[in-house]
């Protein structure tokens, strides 16, 4: 399937161009990826893990509170915190209290200090990783921290700016009907034909990988 006509019908439903075009997610420049500070990166992938399973808009009504309750996520400190904390936060009404999920904070914050051990920030590191292998870096996330399989490290990638693609249903629908894909959803199978595919969009296009992913949601009927 050509992407041209994807585009094509991402822009007959959405009413035009610019309606479309309206619609496509902002792609920070490098620089500003590793400006991004370290405590900001574990904020976004707690947020995303609480949203997992979740009602999104629960979890941003209360992220002030979590915030405050994790003391800005700062990762020095959540790498070696005791255990006496984590007990502490499931009886703080700030946040959602999910003991599995809470485990998580220190877990991913052990994470993102040995990546600034090696390569100096978070940023510097997520920088570095190139769009045309983002299967790799997913299979990284879920190796090295904690409840970043499934759509949750895609979704974090999304928010900070790092040009990717989301297997959301709409797109995997559109990947199926194209016979781009024909592994189980969820399989490191179905996670290389995805990027093959969108590998070959860019290619094609020159455009961003996130806004090919957008793009192809888009051409999906509601």
């Amino acid at each position: 399937m050509r992407f041209s006509d994807i585009h094509e019908r991402a822009i007959a439903r959405k009413g035009g161009v610019e309606e479309l075009n309206a619609l496509m997610p902002k792609i920070p420049s490098a620089t500003e990826l590793e400006a991004r500070t370290d405590d900001r990166y574990l904020s976004e992938i707690t947020r995303c893990i609480f949203k997992a399973g979740f009602v999104w808009r629960v979890i941003d009504n209360k992220w002030s509170g979590f915030e405050a309750a994790f003391h800005n996520f700062v990762p020095v400190y959540w790498q070696q915190v005791s255990p006496d904390v984590l007990e502490e936060l499931v009886r703080d009404e700030r946040i959602v209290r999910n003991l599995q999920k809470i485990r998580t904070v220190p877990e991913n914050a052990r994470m993102i200090m040995d990546v600034v051990y090696e390569h100096g920030s978070f940023g510097a590191f997520l920088r570095q990783w190139p769009s045309m292998d983002q299967a790799g870096l997913l299979l990284w996330l879920k190796r090295h921290g904690s409840r970043l399989g499934g759509n949750s490290a895609q979704y974090f990638l999304r928010r900070v700016g790092w040009d990717g693609f989301i297997m959301s249903s709409d797109v995997m629908q559109v990947l199926r009907q194209a016979q781009l894909v024909d592994a189980s959803t969820g399989s490191k199978k179905a996670l290389y034909q995805v990027q093959e595919a969108f590998n070959a969009w860019h290619d094609e296009t020159g455009l961003p990988f996130s806004q090919l992913s957008r793009i192809v949601s888009c051409s999906v009927d509601s």
